[in-house]
């Protein structure tokens, strides 16, 4: 149990970070917030994008850096001097060139393969900056750095106009830890003592450098509003720096700062509760049944949030079965994917997103600005609502069971003519018990079973 604002806040233990639970939610009245939260429940999907100096090593973002964390990040190369790997690390900026990345083919593949909004990582907790800030020279900017140069340098911002431009929403990670700046901790190229996520001292004993930190942070995330935006989420990771753990960095102050440049952006300060998460993140797992909170589900198309080498990616069946089970609970689902060390997209990621984007393009109506629709998911048959119609989607996650020729929907509301989404045909059915049942025709069963079929209900 978290302790917030003098409460004892309830956090559910699921997946790689606890999350706040519903009970702690904390609704916001600020009426531009709440237009934006409910702009946010129709999204439905984001691409979330994991880039740093990590990717031309593909190894786990930023976590290797902190000693207390080795035994799970730095599994994948035998670094047995850690600084020695510390001081190469943080060298990686004078080679980081991704010169074959496009911003506009991004955000092109984005909207073609039905993503709403983009979440990208400004900065990890490597403090590696992707922008062109002024207050810092750990960034893509850096006279040392030689990308630098090309005309994308500042990535930050453009991606975000390039995204815009396609009418995608923007959304900006930020970690709110810095493990490069010496407001937080002494840099570790010189620093021989054993590392951990939090700074390198403690703020109650240091207040006037701590403060130095906290105006860093505020600086730098109101420059990202202020040079980069709109923006439409401010997305904080590094839950552990927070009043309740003496690293206050007085976050709601910074996020009123921010709505005065961007009015109703939304603030996610993950894992802390309070007024400033304004929606939940559970991490590579799906909450078992509907929040009644606005939530987002951050899963990966790899293996990780990172790029590796040869990684194995989610087949488009598998991303469907997902997606509805999210949307049927009435969450979002953020989609990670990370490019390679050029720059690109990987091919066979862009081989699953195509595969999503196609199933998007017919059966979005069935996902996009829907809300939960009880009795949400009954095994593979999941539920959503808009408008007056029901949407039942039957999924065929292992793509080898039979279409059946008659099928029981378990919606039990008011039902007066269904139709198959994708063509508009009428579909007989029969009411029954707690539901009715349809008949599915014969063209429709003879060949390998569809990713979903989708019923739409008024």
């Amino acid at each position: 149990m978290a302790e917030i604002n003098g409460t004892q806040d309830a956090v559910v233990q699921e997946g790689v970070h606890n999350y706040s639970s519903a009970e702690s939610y904390v609704w916001p009245t600020d009426p531009a917030v709440l237009e934006k939260l409910e702009w946010f429940q129709d999204q439905k999907l984001a691409l979330m994008i994991h880039w740093g100096l990590y990717c031309q090593l593909g190894i786990t973002a930023s976590w290797p850096l902190s000693d207390e964390d080795a035994g799970w990040s730095r599994k994948a190369v035998n670094w047995t001097d850690p600084v020695t790997f510390k001081k190469q690390y943080y060298s990686l900026y004078k080679s980081f060139n991704p010169i074959r990345f496009q911003p506009e083919e991004w955000a092109q593949m984005a909207k073609d393969c039905g993503f709403q909004y983009l979440l990208f990582t400004t900065k990890h907790h490597d403090g590696f900056c992707m922008w062109d800030t002024k207050y810092s020279d750990f960034k893509v900017t850096s006279p040392d750095c030689p990308y630098h140069i090309n005309e994308h340098a500042n990535i930050v911002k453009s991606m975000f106009e390039a995204f815009r431009a396609k009418g995608l929403g923007i959304g900006a990670y930020f970690s709110k830890a810095d493990w490069h700046t010496p407001y937080y901790r002494t840099p570790e190229i010189a620093d021989p003592n054993p590392t951990h996520r939090g700074p390198m001292y403690r703020p109650a004993e240091e207040p006037e450098r701590w403060e130095k930190f906290v105006q860093y942070t505020k600086n730098q995330v109101l420059e990202l509003c202020q040079d980069c935006g709109p923006i439409d989420i401010l997305w904080f990771d590094a839950g552990w720096v927070c009043a309740r753990n003496g690293q206050d960095i007085r976050l709601g102050g910074i996020v009123e700062e921010a709505r005065k440049i961007n009015p109703g952006i939304l603030s996610a300060d993950r894992t802390v509760g309070g007024p400033y998460e304004n929606y939940v993140t559970p991490e590579m797992c799906v909450p078992d049944k509907p929040l009644g909170i606005p939530w987002e589900s951050c899963l990966t198309l790899g293996d990780d949030f990172d790029y590796k080498f040869g990684d194995r990616y989610k087949t488009p069946r598998e991303l469907v079965n997902t997606l509805v089970g999210i949307v049927a609970k009435g969450g979002n689902l953020a989609l990670n994917v990370s490019p390679q060390p050029d720059g690109r997209i990987p091919v066979e990621a862009m081989d699953s997103l195509r595969g999503l984007g196609e199933w998007l393009h017919t059966y979005g109506e069935a996902i996009y600005g829907t809300r939960i629709c009880a009795p949400y998911q009954v095994g593979d048959i999941a539920f959503t609502q808009k408008n007056g119609a029901v949407y039942a989607i039957r999924l065929f996650p292992n793509g080898r069971e039979p279409v059946e020729p008659e099928l029981f929907i378990p919606y039990s509301g008011r039902v007066s003519r269904v139709t198959f989404l994708d063509s508009g045909e009428t579909v007989p059915f029969i009411p029954g018990t707690d539901g009715f049942t349809v008949s599915v025709p014969a063209g429709r069963r003879m060949s390998r079973p569809p990713i979903a079929m989708v019923f739409k209900i008024v």
